[in-house]
């Protein structure tokens, strides 16, 4: 009968030792080496590093995706057409700044873009350089 009660324990004691249930490694606090673990970059935008991320940023604190998307015309033309329509120099980006700033009509059709006097004339320039480095 003690036979019936010792076979369980000494599966159980073989399964717990083949788990690794023991030994904890030691972390070497004293070497100033800290674990390495792999970073988790998920929450992070994959245009961070981009020069245009800030214009980015501006856009979607703004009220510009009610009539602008990326990729197709709502309102307004798409950011990609515009990109397309205007080549991105230093000439360009002051003139398109000043289209945000004090809105107007005409170049894409009958419907006036709003002017946006609230925006800087730079936080202007840094969204007009992020429309035009889309779909390049």
């Amino acid at each position: 009968m003690k036979k019936r009660y010792l076979a369980p324990f000494i599966l159980s004691a073989v399964f717990f030792a083949a788990c690794g249930g023991g030994d904890k490694k030691e972390q070497s606090s004293t070497s100033g080496q800290e674990n390495s673990a792999a970073t988790d970059n998920s929450m992070v935008s994959k245009d961070a590093g981009k020069p245009a991320a800030k214009g980015k940023l501006l856009m979607d604190q703004s009220d510009c995706k009610t009539c602008h998307k990326e990729e197709m015309k709502v309102v307004g033309p798409a950011l990609k057409d515009i990109a397309g329509k205007y080549p991105n120099t230093e000439e360009n980006v002051d003139k398109l700044a000043d289209k945000v700033i004090k809105g107007g009509s005409g170049n894409w059709g009958d419907v006036a873009m709003l002017p946006h006097s609230n925006v800087s004339k730079e936080d202007a320039k840094e969204m007009v350089r992020y429309i035009l480095s889309v779909g390049k």
